[in-house]
């Protein structure tokens, strides 16, 4: 039954975020039921079936007659805060939910279903503004907080000069300059999406020390070199095993002698039956791609070695795009 009511818990979650319930509620707000349904137009009945529902979910809490934002929810729930992960919750809510119901065909099919693998050339290639939109906001929004936690995790005081490939907005490297000043970063990726990076980059105030190379590293012969640690975060998973290795091997390449390389994702275990955040990842890499799947530490220690690296490991950490990092070094 828990199985079952999921999907209610996160429509509950979609529709607080999708109402700005949350960000209204900032700074320690508290909102009665008669107060939520005047403000957003509703009887009072479901206001407060949405305000108990919120609250049953740890994303609000009672305070007196009325409820207020629940610790979580101040932190990644309310519009402007460094962790806000609501364009997270409305890119599911608006791309994949609804395909998921047919995720029957695209186990028949082996196709995508958020996408026309005939009209694109991949699930980046789209012309819809504002999806394209909602996408690169959402893994800003996901990745923002998973770089806290690789920072955490793994030792980045050795290193230099960060290329981030398929970087996206900038999320990592934004996290990691803030953090460490000595690392300077290199975004590669599609060139719109570096127009987006650089926003977000000169937000932070880092315009000199983060900057975006415009590029296709599945199609460029090369990968930018000159850096001292490579970072592959949440980019793998998104294709099959050979597209994957030959990405590897170019990364190899781009590397100095005692370079460093940093897989992060959300890693199933070596037998493939969990955790189920990495498992049901996979899933839904079927409904949106053509050969990705998520994929074991022990599968990515293989391929590394194959690429010519070494000692590679698997360092754990928990946050909602990756529950680890498989890190290796050029000999």
């Amino acid at each position: 039954m828990q199985l079952v009511a999921g999907v209610w818990g996160f429509k509950t979650l979609a529709i607080g975020v999708e109402f700005g319930l949350f960000t209204r509620l900032a700074g320690g707000r508290t909102i009665t039921v008669t107060e939520a349904a005047a403000e957003f137009g509703m009887d009072e009945r479901p206001a407060d079936l949405l305000l108990a529902a919120s609250a049953s979910l740890g994303l609000l809490e009672k305070a007196g007659a009325g409820y207020r934002n629940s610790e979580l929810a101040e932190q990644f729930l309310v519009e402007g805060q460094p962790y806000y992960f609501g364009a997270q919750i409305r890119y599911s809510d608006l791309r994949t939910y609804l395909p998921w119901h047919r995720i029957g065909e695209a186990l028949r099919g082996n196709h995508p279903l958020t996408w026309d693998p005939q009209q694109q050339e991949s699930m980046f290639d789209t012309t819809d503004p504002k999806m394209v939109a909602e996408f690169w906001d959402a893994m800003f929004s996901t990745s923002r907080f998973t770089a806290r936690a690789l920072a955490d995790a793994y030792d980045f005081g050795t290193h230099r000069r960060l290329l981030d490939v398929g970087g996206g907005a900038g999320a990592f490297p934004i996290e990691l300059c803030q953090r460490l000043p000595q690392l300077q970063a290199t975004i590669l990726d599609l060139p719109h999406v570096c127009a987006r990076a650089e926003e977000r980059i000169a937000e932070a105030g880092l315009t000199g020390r983060i900057g975006a190379v415009p590029g296709d590293f599945l199609a460029d012969p090369s990968l930018p070199d000159g850096h001292d640690v490579i970072l592959l975060s949440m980019i793998l998973h998104d294709w099959d095993e050979a597209t994957n290795r030959a990405l590897l091997a170019r990364c190899h390449a781009a590397l100095p002698s005692d370079g460093a390389i940093i897989i992060s994702e959300l890693l199933l275990n070596d037998e493939r039956t969990g955790p189920p955040e990495a498992a049901l990842m996979g899933m839904n890499m079927l409904v949106e791609t053509e050969g990705g799947k998520n994929y074991s530490g022990a599968e990515y220690v293989t391929w590394l070695g194959d690429a010519g690296f070494v000692d590679a490991r698997v360092v754990a950490f928990d946050a909602p795009g990756a529950n680890g990092a498989v890190v290796a070094r050029r000999p």
